[in-house]
């Protein structure tokens, strides 16, 4: 197991002088000297604000934008990230990841309270589209999702934003190699449950005690721990993998959706402080089994929807076919809304249409984060008329 981040929610200004701004420095500067001691290897630092439209006053997006990421830059945080929820500023979701190289974007599309926004919707599979086409292999789409219903405090990029109890953070971990270990050599089911509740809490129970070292120290709340397994492109770091020692079967064949529905069941067993989403993710091209799996044509764009009405996070990490439209991303985005509305779930979609690449051709990455994978087309009629 790692430590994928320290995150830190910090309501700022919009002159970028809040005091607490002194704390989130003194935090990020702990973490990087006591990681090692703690026992973890702690792999980024990140800055999350509130909702951009409660900062801004006087000054345009991207130029607060730009000042942001120079700020928290010089904090030490390796990344920050921004929330759009306001139709003024829902044009200006590009151009922040376009004109920053460490700034991480999401646009809200739907809520349990408000139902979904399709303006915000269109907004979000037209900033998806002009962002496949902005650079090679269109990775800017990797700082960019559509945020469905999702809350604030979620230590996971991009989707996070501060809530009103800042200044806080919360450990994101890349734990999917606990769930393998644990489902290897399991005897059966029950015996699976216990393994990877034990493995949980035991590392739960030690990075509680390293979170409340950390707040001590920095004078920022502890929030708790963002357990949601996320993998890193290795066989033996890949939650499908995991799945697949539990469930004697394919990723994508029958039997994933319960063993991701097990997974999920389990992880709200397991006591720890808990953050964020906390539950199954399945980001596809960050993920090894995923990847290799998709090669062999086991699943679809469905399947994953159907995943995610047991587990998180949704849509993470999907190649699409280059000439993928603004119509069709935003007929996707449009199920997954659904979703996460009906469900009152929580679910991401981060797409990434790959220019020059056909439906079923494989992505050629070249990326240390990334699997390669076979790329989707996105079955939308054109005669819909909601999008």
């Amino acid at each position: 197991m790692k430590i994928r981040s320290v995150t830190c929610f910090l309501g700022v200004n919009e002159t970028l002088t809040d005091a607490s701004l002194e704390r989130a420095a003194a935090l990020n500067e702990s973490a990087r000297a006591m990681a090692t001691d703690a026992g973890f290897v702690l792999q980024t630092t990140r800055l999350a604000a509130q909702p951009l439209h409660a900062i801004l006053r006087e000054n345009p997006a991207r130029e607060f934008g730009r000042a942001f990421e120079k700020n928290y830059r010089a904090l030490g945080f390796d990344y920050g990230a921004l929330l759009l929820s306001s139709p003024e500023l829902y044009a200006d979701a590009s151009t922040l990841v376009q004109e920053n190289s460490s700034l991480f974007v999401s646009l809200a599309i739907a809520s349990k309270k408000n139902g979904i926004d399709f303006d915000a919707l269109r907004a979000a599979a037209i900033t998806i589209h002009a962002l496949g086409h902005d650079k090679a292999e269109g990775l800017s789409n990797f700082r960019f999702a559509a945020s469905a219903n999702v809350p604030p405090n979620v230590p996971f990029f991009p989707t996070a934003y501060a809530g009103d109890d800042t200044p806080s953070f919360a450990f994101a971990a890349q734990a999917a190699d606990l769930a393998v270990d644990a489902f290897t050599d399991a005897r059966d089911l029950n015996d699976a449950r216990t393994r990877l509740v034990n493995v949980l809490e035991t590392h739960g129970a030690r990075l509680d005690e390293w979170g409340k070292q950390l707040q001590a120290k920095s004078g920022v709340r502890y929030a708790g721990i963002d357990f949601s397994l996320a993998p890193y492109p290795d066989e033996n770091n890949s939650l499908a993998t995991a799945l697949e020692r539990l469930a004697g079967a394919r990723f994508g064949t029958r039997g994933t959706l319960f063993a991701a529905s097990f997974v999920t069941d389990t992880l709200r067993l397991a006591k720890f402080t808990r953050a964020g989403f906390s539950t199954l993710m399945l980001p596809m091209l960050e993920d090894w089994t995923m990847a290799r799996r998709s090669h062999e044509n086991l699943y679809s764009l469905d399947s994953l929807l159907l995943y995610s009405t047991v587990c998180g996070t949704g849509l993470d990490t999907i190649p699409l076919a280059g000439d993928t439209t603004q119509h069709e991303i935003a007929a996707l985005l449009l199920d997954l809304a659904a979703l996460a509305v009906k469900l009152d779930k929580p679910l991401t979609a981060r797409l990434i249409p790959v220019p020059d690449l056909s439906a079923g051709e494989s992505t050629q990455f070249n990326f240390e984060y990334f699997a390669n994978a076979r790329a989707f087309g996105i079955d939308a009629d054109t005669r819909m008329k909601l999008v």
